[in-house]
């Protein structure tokens, strides 16, 4: 398919409770100013009552709902796919919002360059707490992650996330959707798409407000799971593999190596002062809070020990002690 042939677009919601942010998201897609899309929307087991909210919103938009047993969000999407009637598909996490320019912004750059799939950035909203906007910045900054979730352009083999991806029913098709990983899903789907032959592109002007997660441990369980994920994906895709993977691994041996030399020399913990000084101000300034630069330095620590902890066991396991993936961490295989 190309730009210039008809474009219908599907967005895909997998969802598992979160009733309150479902509504929020679909509340945003009322208010696109392209209003020419169809929503489907699989209920992956929910154990909160989610089609009551959906059908509140069949007479405005042109929408779909699926109830299945949990499986995960990875195959909750390959359904929702199986069920959508066009020929782009567009996934969005439950606890995104869409901007009222979203769908006509991503008609735009499609009609202009055609791409086989996308992504977007994320960011937080203003009426975002403290503790979203702290977990938004450590996972966007370009001190922290070098900025490529949180706006990076001229990105031309950019990894789409699911939270706001884009793929054409061709390109979905020919790789099997996405596959049986339950952490790691997203990126594994990207590299399969480049080994095939397809393209992505980052999309500078198709961001949506991301909440995250909204506790401390929600967020270290999860950038933990990414962390263990990244050795299993260097595995199905070695021509990707990058050294900056083991950045956070590293940052966290030079943390504790700077606290205990530190004991000897005070001098050895100046590299870090400066480093946690140059997050706390940049993530002040930013966000225009002191008290989020503050949380910032617990998020962006939180984000690399766990990360950097979950990459060096996955490594060890998967490297150093041969094991298989699925042996060795079957909970993040379906």
């Amino acid at each position: 398919m190309h730009g210039d042939l008809h474009l219908k677009i599907s967005i895909i919601i997998a969802v598992y409770n979160r009733k309150d942010e479902l509504q929020e998201l679909l509340f945003s897609l009322i208010n696109q100013t392209d209003k020419n899309f169809e929503i489907i929307i699989v209920d992956d087991g929910s154990q909160e009552k989610l089609e009551p909210i959906v059908s509140t919103y069949a007479e405005v938009l042109d929408i779909k709902y699926y109830y299945k047993s949990n499986s995960g969000a990875g195959l909750s999407r390959n359904y929702g796919a199986e069920h959508a009637s066009g020929n782009y598909y567009i996934f969005l996490d439950s606890d995104c919002i869409a901007p009222v320019h979203y769908i006509e912004n991503v008609r735009k750059e499609l009609r202009l360059n055609y791409v086989d799939a996308f992504g977007g950035a994320d960011s937080a909203d203003k009426n975002y707490n403290d503790l979203q906007k702290a977990i938004s910045y450590s996972m966007t900054s370009l001190l922290t992650t070098g900025g490529i979730r949180g706006n990076k352009k001229a990105i031309n083999k950019f990894q789409p996330r699911s939270f706001n991806m884009g793929i054409s029913k061709e390109a979905f098709k020919s790789v099997g959707g996405f596959s049986e990983l339950r952490v790691g899903e997203d990126p594994d789907l990207s590299l399969t798409l480049w080994e095939k032959g397809f393209k992505t592109r980052f999309f500078p002007e198709c961001k949506v407000f991301h909440k995250r997660r909204t506790s401390l441990k929600k967020f270290a369980n999860q950038v933990y799971h990414f962390g263990i994920a990244r050795p299993i994906l260097n595995q199905r895709h070695p021509s990707f593999t990058k050294i900056t993977f083991w950045f956070p691994s590293l940052f966290l041996i030079f943390t504790v190596l700077s606290l205990v030399l530190s004991i000897v020399n005070y001098r050895c913990i100046f590299p870090l002062l400066f480093y946690c000084c140059a997050i706390f101000l940049d993530s002040s300034y930013k966000n225009r809070s002191i008290k989020i630069g503050l949380i910032s330095l617990l998020t962006t620590f939180i984000q690399f020990f766990s990360y950097g902890f979950g990459f060096l066991q996955s490594y060890i396991k998967l490297n150093i002690l041969n094991r298989e993936p699925k042996e060795a961490f079957p909970s993040h295989f379906y």
